[in-house]
């Protein structure tokens, strides 16, 4: 079956099993890449409208006690500049991200043990009676179900955890074995079952990664039934063990973007910090992949340059609230409206 065949296949009966997605994604060209893009976007407008959701993303904490090879935060990594806001600057961070429009707060952070329960619990408790109008999305990491059920007692509603790989082999390339990969895709299944908006994804272009990986996240992806997904290139940092490896390609993680948009259709897509860091245009030509979200910093300007999971973060312009305005006629100069509201995943019945 040929490429845009299978693309087809993919809109129409939203799977493809493993060799077919193993064909598409080692074969593919530039006219299988365009075909891909094109349907996307007409996916997303047809789903979304011109729409792009805007969150504000708060970096809580750089510290984290694990010891990932790829990620500038990790616990080896003596040369990191570590800071942790507490509950009077994360509330600020809010109340100004508030008065900008922000109606979905993320926080995100290492997995910092400073935040037991109670902490946390009080802090997304605090957020919920002060914008009862908001979402409240947290990235934190692994956590118990017990744990993650107090975050979502407390007012949270959607939870990020990109698995990053399923594949178990290729999981203990990119992570030590005090870590589990099972436990990892547990937690997944936990936050779903609680009722959270869950998020997962993957890097691409990660140390080690094939075809196969890659195909293994896609059809993890169908199985789990996300209401995000989060992707990205894999972008070197120097002071971690994977220092001398390469950043992955531009035009490979628009083209997944492109399907996971064509097979999940509904699913929310953010276009990334990882992409805007690799390609001055990768956050606009992720939203022309299918994307149709955008997470600007709200965190303190004092930290955002402390959160470094790799080289040369985008932390100004257009990726901060500073430069809101510029990101809204960016987009606007493209054909796309930001817009602020919740934008909480509602299933589409889409009918291609």
């Amino acid at each position: 079956m040929e490429n845009i065949e299978l693309i087809n296949k993919l809109n129409y009966s939203g799977e493809l099993d493993f060799e077919e997605f193993k064909h598409l994604l080692s074969t593919y060209d530039q006219k299988d890449f365009e075909y891909a893009k094109e349907l996307a976007a007409k996916i997303t407008k047809k789903i979304f409208g011109n729409k792009i959701y805007i969150r504000g993303l708060i970096e809580i904490s750089s510290y984290c006690k694990n010891d990932c090879y790829y990620c500038g935060l990790r616990r080896s990594n003596l040369k990191a500049v570590r800071y942790r806001l507490n509950k009077d600057e994360i509330l600020l961070s809010c109340k100004e991200g508030y008065k900008l429009g922000f109606r979905t707060f993320v926080l995100q952070g290492g997995e910092d043990l400073y935040y037991q329960d109670e902490l946390m619990v009080d802090i997304i408790k605090s957020i919920r009676q002060l914008y009862p109008d908001c979402a409240i999305t947290l990235s934190l990491g692994e956590k118990s179900k017990e744990t993650y059920k107090k975050y979502y007692d407390a007012g949270a509603n959607r939870y990020l955890l990109r698995h990053e790989t399923y594949n178990e082999d290729h999981y203990y390339m990119l992570h030590p074995h005090s870590m589990s990969f099972k436990k990892r895709i547990e937690c997944l299944h936990n936050l779903k079952e609680i009722g959270f908006q869950t998020g997962c994804g993957f890097m691409v272009g990660s140390y080690h990664q094939t075809i196969d990986h890659l195909v293994n996240d896609l059809l993890f992806i169908k199985e789990l039934k996300p209401e995000m997904v989060g992707v990205g290139p894999y972008l070197v940092h120097h002071d971690t063990p994977f220092k001398d490896l390469k950043n992955g390609k531009l035009n490979q993680t628009l083209f997944i973007l492109s399907i996971i948009r064509i097979m999940t259709k509904d699913v929310l897509l953010p276009a990334t910090t990882a992409l805007a860091t690799l390609d001055s245009n990768g956050r606009i030509e992720g939203i022309k992949h299918g994307c149709n979200v955008v997470m600007p910093n709200l965190s303190p300007q004092e930290v955002r340059e402390k959160y470094l999971l790799y080289d040369n973060k985008a932390i100004i312009g257009q990726e901060a609230s500073e430069g809101l305005k510029e990101l809204i006629e960016t987009l606007r100069y493209n054909g796309y409206e930001v817009v602020y509201q919740r934008g909480d995943y509602c299933k589409f019945d889409y009918k291609g």
